[in-house]
């Protein structure tokens, strides 16, 4: 069903949904592997370029299926997500309760921006191989319906470290933790099984970060490089980007899931860190960066960020994939 706008209604997927089985989620909480690709495009203008994307949400599954057969202990997956006008432009209402465009932050010199894009790939795999091809597929059937505004290709970097040199998502919640740290459950029934995800591309200043001590470091990020072992209390600086990372409500942590990844040109001098947290609300994250931008008391920001730029921002709902799978146009 078309409503008013132009858009598929949720309405009627949702009611197609009732009548199968409890929805199942993307892949948002699989394990991490050693490539990606992020990928974000925006739709072009046009009811045909809408028409475009519609029919591809219920074709997203047999892609990844039939790239992902020819290594099939490659991990392959692929993590669609839709940005707030796209949502209207695509499905119309009902929308995901806390849906909405990401906010950008200042504070003084720090600067979080929000940036255009309308849809969010997230392909994954053991080999960049399967990412690329799968990435290529994607875009083939899309064709003239979407830009491209940013393509990364991420990397695991040795032991799971950041460019920077110390390992990322230690703390990361696993099994069943990240499944209730990720996936939409009572709070909005009409989209259970969905999930919010957060994107920033950050870009290093390698030189001036190189220049410190590793002391200075460990105390920066609130974690020794070397063994990657958290910095006891009474050490640990209140600015510290573990500390100010964590989000404490009734007394307990609540966590997200991060795939970030390092990515680089080494010619351009460019090294950075793509950061994505997926979270069941979007509130979460967004107190992390507050806390690391404004900082926890106002001013006592994340000392990160004296070396570390961000320049991208979205927020992008994350539909079941039974959801995708019941799109008709």
């Amino acid at each position: 069903m078309i409503n008013s706008r132009g858009a598929v209604s949720p309405r009627s997927i949702l009611q197609k949904m009732k009548d199968s089985e409890t929805p199942v989620p993307q892949t948002v909480a699989s394990p991490l592997t050693r490539a990606a690709i992020f990928l974000v495009v925006t739709i072009n203008p046009g009811p045909r370029h809408i028409s475009t994307v519609r029919s591809f949400c219920a074709d997203l599954s047999a892609l990844i299926r039939s790239v992902g057969f020819r290594v099939l202990d490659g991990d392959l997956s692929c993590i669609a997500g839709f940005g707030s006008d796209a949502w209207d432009q695509v499905f119309g209402k009902p929308r995901p309760k806390e849906l909405h465009k990401f906010r950008e932050i200042r504070a003084g010199k720090r600067y979080a921006p929000s940036t255009p894009g309308d849809m969010l790939f997230h392909i994954r795999a053991q080999r960049m191989d399967l990412c690329f091809e799968l990435a290529t597929q994607i875009m083939t059937r899309l064709g003239a319906a979407v830009t491209t505004v940013d393509e990364v290709h991420g990397f695991r970097y040795f032991d799971s470290r950041d460019i920077i040199g110390f390992v990322d998502g230690t703390e990361n919640p696993k099994g069943q933790a990240a499944i209730d740290a990720t996936l939409i459950m009572d709070e909005d029934p009409a989209f259970a099984a969905g999930s919010y995800v957060i994107i920033q591309k950050y870009l290093h200043d390698m030189a001036g970060w190189n220049k410190l001590a590793t002391e200075k470091q460990e105390q920066i990020i609130g974690r020794t490089k070397l063994a990657d072992v958290e910095l006891e209390d009474s050490v640990k600086p209140t600015y510290a980007h573990n500390a100010l990372n964590k989000v404490v409500e009734n007394g307990k942590e609540i966590k997200i899931l991060r795939d970030n990844m390092p990515f680089g040109h080494v010619g351009e001098k460019e090294f950075g860190t793509y950061f994505i947290g997926y979270s069941r609300s979007p509130r979460t994250t967004e107190k992390m960066l507050d806390n690391m931008f404004v900082g926890k008391p106002k001013g006592n920001y994340d000392r990160l960020l004296d070396y570390s730029r961000a320049v991208t921002g979205n927020l992008f709902f994350v539909p079941s994939a039974t959801f995708l799978d019941n799109v008709t146009d």
